[in-house]
């Protein structure tokens, strides 16, 4: 399922994180060399599309996260706070950034628009 912009992404997955279920964000080069960034989900109790895995992604074609290893989240007062980090820091939801070399097609597209 293709987003509408990587703050969308970045803000489903901080939620499944903060949810405390295992959470990370997935990078990878398709057939083209863009760089796609992503997470897993599994649709849970859906009649019979129980357990199928979901893939949101964007391309990130700014190059926004390219030298992340996490994404910070913080929400306050100020509103909404997101940022690319090279590590962790006290009170944001930390999201890591894995890079995948090689996944089946079934599970990371290779063809995105």
């Amino acid at each position: 399922m293709r987003l509408a912009s990587i703050r969308d992404l970045i803000r489903i997955a901080s939620t499944a994180a903060a949810s405390m279920q295992p959470t990370y964000i997935l990078r990878y080069k398709n057939k083209e060399g863009k760089t796609v960034i992503g997470f897993l989900a599994v649709f849970r109790d859906y009649y019979n599309l129980y357990g199928l895995p979901l893939f949101y992604y964007v391309v990130d074609r700014d190059n926004e996260l390219r030298d992340a290893n996490y994404v910070l989240v913080r929400l306050d007062e100020t509103g909404e706070k997101i940022e690319p980090s090279k590590t962790t820091k006290p009170g944001y939801i930390a999201v890591p950034i894995v890079n995948v070399d090689k996944a089946p097609d079934f599970l990371l597209p290779s063809e995105v628009e």
